[in-house]
């Protein structure tokens, strides 16, 4: 890794920490691992890409998107349900086909969970099965019977 590319990494797990929750940051960025930051024309990193996959994107707001490797590393940062929603076995097959996930199919959910958060797609048995963008807050996840709960960006493959 580039010295210019070390330097970035502070700044990004400060950023996951805000964004995911303490620890998160050294979770998805580790001090031993060689991780490639792509970057904007500008020069800001903008995805960060490790040897097992895409970790995160880097959005122009300043905050991340997951990619699938980077939603495994948070579920494990994590203690569940915190950062993940929880499907069973009827949404898992749309679920890594990149099908949007619906409320009443919702298990559990990270109380935390707000509109808009990027969380982890997981199965009750803590298999990851894609990560999304959140449309729903937990409440309303786990009460509502109608409604999309979270925007799949990624399916896991079998």
């Amino acid at each position: 890794m580039s010295t210019s590319q070390t330097d970035d990494l502070p700044g990004l797990r400060t950023t996951a920490d805000y964004q995911f929750g303490a620890g998160v940051g050294a979770a998805l960025f580790p001090e031993d691992e060689d991780l490639d930051v792509k970057r904007s024309s500008s020069g800001r990193p903008q995805q960060v890409v490790a040897d097992s996959g895409r970790l995160v994107t880097y959005g122009t707001d300043g905050r991340f998107t997951l990619g699938l490797e980077g939603g495994r590393r948070v579920a494990v940062a994590l203690d569940a349900p915190a950062g993940r929603v929880v499907v069973g076995d009827e949404s898992e097959p749309f679920v890594r086909d990149g099908k949007n996930v619906f409320a009443k199919f919702v298990a559990a959910v990270g109380p935390a969970v707000r509109p808009d958060d990027e969380v982890a797609i997981v199965h009750e048995d803590g298999t990851i099965l894609g990560v999304g963008r959140a449309e729903l807050s937990a409440d309303a996840m786990t009460d509502f019977d109608t409604g999309m709960a979270v925007m799949v960006r990624e399916g896991a493959e079998e």
